[in-house]
């Protein structure tokens, strides 16, 4: 068996520092660089945490879209700018809050996998294990994020939209995904699995809004608006509602019953106020539409 043929590179961790005099902090993300032969420009990959968990543990008013949107914009300036302003781009880049460590070396396979591999060893070390653990509103939301990258577009859309911009001042809620193309589609995880706890309650929530929303970007973009959920399938919700409820005298299934029941009722409340309902496994159609959309 040949042995696997590895690169030199260099790498950046990068940090969130929401107070640099006390210098606490947490690793967001990683910057991995390949050199280019013979003074080229070199292979660079970026990734971020999709889960900002420890980021609001350390700090609860964290603005975690526009970590998100600093991710793709970063992208976007290192395919635009040469090799040379490598250290130009992240220095204009970067606020106070945000800061990227200085350069160690690292053998890599490649670029893709090198940034796994240090994603594993600094950001998410517990990574198959919350995994394992991730369910309900995180569960939905991570499946989208790797539907959408896997289509292209991860980078292209916007994230955690201001409901505010469209409805008043004040309207706390934040939209997870959307893009536009003709029409303005935004994309909202809704749990309904039981565990969720509260996944009626952000049905009927996002059923409320709806009206005032679709209002608003129709009266600023000029355009309608598509607001789509994205919930479990109903098997996956009816599994979680009886892992762990063997009883022998039938009330799991009556309690399956009731939950299942509470299932169609947020499914309907949500389409009677014109959200579209889908579920995760249409998640790869989804993302395979907004590739052709814009374009990719």
């Amino acid at each position: 068996m040949q042995p696997i043929e590895r690169h030199q590179c260099e790498f950046f961790l990068v940090r969130y520092v929401p107070d640099p005099v006390r210098d606490e902090f947490v690793h967001i993300g990683v910057l991995l660089r390949e050199p280019g032969a013979n003074g080229g420009k070199g292979r660079l990959a970026l990734k971020f945490t999709a889960d900002w968990r420890r980021v609001r543990c350390l700090d609860p008013d964290a603005d975690t879209g526009m970590l998100e949107g600093l991710e793709s914009e970063l992208r976007r300036r290192f395919e635009a700018e040469a090799e040379g302003n490598l250290m130009h781009v992240l220095e204009d880049s970067f606020s106070n809050c945000v800061q990227v460590t200085r350069a160690k070396g690292y053998l890599a396979e490649s670029v893709e996998t090198g940034v796994e591999e240090l994603m594993r060893l600094y950001v998410e070390p517990q990574k198959r294990e919350r995994i394992l653990r991730l369910s309900g509103r995180a569960a939905i939301q991570a499946r989208m994020r790797t539907e959408f990258e896997r289509a292209g577009v991860w980078d292209l859309l916007r994230k955690r939209i201001r409901a505010s911009e469209y409805t008043r001042p004040g309207d706390p809620m934040r939209i997870d995904l959307g893009y536009r193309n003709g029409v303005v589609k935004m994309f909202q995880a809704v749990s309904l699995e039981p565990a969720a706890g509260m996944g009626l309650e952000m049905a009927k929530v996002l059923a409320f809004s709806a009206p005032r929303l679709m209002e608003g970007v129709e009266r600023v973009e000029k355009v309608p608006l598509e607001l789509t959920a994205i919930v479990e399938p109903a098997r996956l919700a009816a599994a979680g509602i009886v892992m762990g409820r063997v009883h022998g005298d039938g009330s799991e299934q009556a309690w399956d019953e009731e939950r299942l029941a509470s299932y169609r009722f947020a499914v309907e409340t949500m389409e009677e106020h014109r959200i579209r309902v889908l579920t995760t496994a249409d998640l790869g159609r989804v993302a395979e539409t907004a590739r052709r959309e814009l374009r990719v």
